[in-house]
């Protein structure tokens, strides 16, 4: 398949978590005219999207993923007018917005479900899945939750469960009802008018479930689903979509992102985020083992070289910091952190920068579990410890994996709150903004934000970056990452040492050279290539080779 090019195939986008990015009013919670204070500095750093995480109406029970009105703004974070200003001010400077979308779910106090649950027969009943309690007058059957406990929550009103894959305030919709697909269709062109890039589709593999049959993410309809909605919505627009798909397998996410098949741009995958949880349990972190995340990352280079394409990201909203969990947090924060960004930024694919990845940001040790305001982060220590796991030891747990890692504010300077807030925010800044923040990696030419503008420049005057293939070396090396992207035109090897130590490397001769070219690099650029290469601690190289 030849691939027909994209304006979003060299694009890099960086995801805004908005209530922790900037607060222009001083009451604690960042809001959309801080981030349009912020624009210019994106602008600098040269992405061109911005995902921008929910600021739909919502009680904020999960922080805005359950929406009580997809087309209205939370007060917390201004006026629809404020997202128009938004929009048109992101345009003057070629940046894109792409909303971050959940349409598996509503809240609870969306219109649609109030009136679902006033009686059996209301006209908004099917827009959510109901079930009568079983024999012993329980839950309908053994589905969990997400955040824990069970999946169905009783209506004392109509006497009957109602679905819950996620919070008891986050009701399923059910998409085998065509008036809700309609109306979610209806809406998604609501936005698309008013100019928005695309959108970011939350848990959309769950749309297609089959409670009956115990199915939730993939079930056999999912892909129909998918493609009504992109002829009735996107699918003539030139947009970006990207579905997030927690299960999705390399074949999965060819049926999702080849263009032949009319549904999105790509997906979110998250085997190579996982490998660090024992058996699937985010709250029993192991350690990485390198070779298997090259196993991972080079089977969706080959596996999606030419049908369809890759999402590439280190970090989101629901996930630890990654310095802390494959670099190093503490004397090799900055190597690590360049180190790990030419990792991912010189494959193929669309990268997506998380706020504050582009400075090193850091996981939080919060001393307390009161410190916390996740909900799942807080509702599985309550579920674990009451199971016997030790406080302590979960605690430690949720240091390593909590989703609040990477919703501490943004740290923007050495001043009280990180330069968030004057006001106490809503969850404690971290407290290394002290030595870690924007101001500070402006003002040294050597900083990580530098090397992330780099790299995001290369991606947009390099072809090979984008389109090139990609080919895996020293594959089984424990403590080396390597890989050739190549076209007619040119090669550039890229190498990474993942470890705190010195390693040494023999190249085969066809990488052997008496010069290249140094494209970046965290140490000394390297001019030469001989056969043997040694790799300062967490060294990274990205270079091109003779023709």
């Amino acid at each position: 398949m030849n691939i027909t090019p994209k304006w979003w195939h060299d694009a890099v986008v960086y995801q805004i978590y908005p209530r922790s990015y900037c607060d222009s009013n001083n009451d604690g919670m960042g809001d959309l005219r801080g981030i349009i204070s912020k624009l210019d500095y994106l602008k600098t750093l040269g992405v061109n999207v911005i995902w921008l995480s929910p600021v739909y109406q919502s009680p904020m029970d999960d922080n805005g993923y359950d929406i009580s009105d997809y087309q209205d703004i939370a007060p917390m974070f201004g006026t629809m007018a404020d997202m128009d200003e938004l929009l048109a001010e992101a345009k003057q400077r070629d940046i894109r917005i792409i909303m971050d979308l959940v349409v598996n779910h509503t809240s609870d106090e969306h219109p649609w479900f109030k009136e679902a649950r006033k009686s059996k027969d209301n006209p908004y009943r099917d827009y959510y899945i109901w079930r009568q309690p079983n024999e012993d007058g329980g839950v309908p059957d053994e589905m969990g939750s997400v955040f824990g406990g069970t999946a169905w929550e009783f209506d004392e009103q109509t006497g009957e469960y109602f679905l819950h894959i996620f919070s008891k305030r986050q009701p399923d919709l059910n998409w085998e009802n065509p008036k809700v697909q309609e109306e979610v269709h209806k809406m998604m062109n609501w936005w698309i008018d008013k100019g928005i890039g695309g959108f970011r589709l939350d848990v959309i593999d769950l749309i297609g479930k089959e409670i009956d049959k115990k199915i939730t993410g993939n079930g056999p309809r999912l892909h129909t689903l998918i493609q009504e909605m992109n002829r009735a919505t996107f699918g003539d627009k030139d947009v970006l979509t990207v579905g997030e798909t927690w299960d999705a397998t390399p074949e999965i996410a060819k049926l999702y992102s080849n263009p032949a098949r009319d549904e999105f741009s790509m997906v979110f995958q998250f085997e190579h985020i996982s490998l660090t949880w024992q058996h699937g349990d985010k709250w029993s972190p192991i350690p990485l083992d390198l070779p298997a995340l090259k196993r991972v990352l080079t089977k969706w280079q080959v596996e999606l070289a030419d049908e369809g394409w890759n999402s590439l990201f280190w970090n989101n909203h629901d996930l630890p910091r990654i310095v802390s969990k494959y670099g190093c947090e503490g004397e090799y924060r900055v190597p690590s952190a360049k180190m790990l960004a030419t990792t991912l930024h010189m494959m193929k694919g669309t990268p997506y920068v998380f706020q504050g990845e582009e400075i090193g940001m850091t996981n939080v040790a919060f001393p307390s579990i009161d410190d916390y305001r996740d909900i799942e982060t807080l509702n599985f220590y309550k579920v674990r410890t009451e199971n016997g796991v030790s406080p302590e030891d979960q605690l430690a747990a949720i240091h390593v994996n909590s989703r609040d890692n990477a919703r501490t504010p943004m740290q923007w300077d050495d001043s009280a709150n990180g330069g968030f807030s004057d006001a106490q925010p809503w969850i404690n800044v971290n407290p290394n903004y002290t030595h870690i923040n924007v101001a500070q990696a402006l003002d040294d030419p050597n900083s990580i934000f530098y090397h992330y503008q780099h790299l995001i420049a290369l991606r947009k005057a390099m072809p090979v970056i984008v389109y090139g293939s990609f080919e895996p070396v020293f594959e089984d090396h424990p403590a080396v990452f390597g890989y050739v992207r190549a076209n007619d035109d040119v090669r550039v090897l890229v190498l990474s040492n993942f470890t705190r130590e010195s390693v040494t490397v023999d190249l085969p001769e066809s990488l052997q050279a008496e010069q290249v070219e140094c494209l970046i690099s965290n140490y000394t650029a390297p001019s030469t290539l001989a056969q043997t290469v040694t790799l300062q601690p967490y060294e990274s190289f990205a270079v091109v080779l003779p023709a």
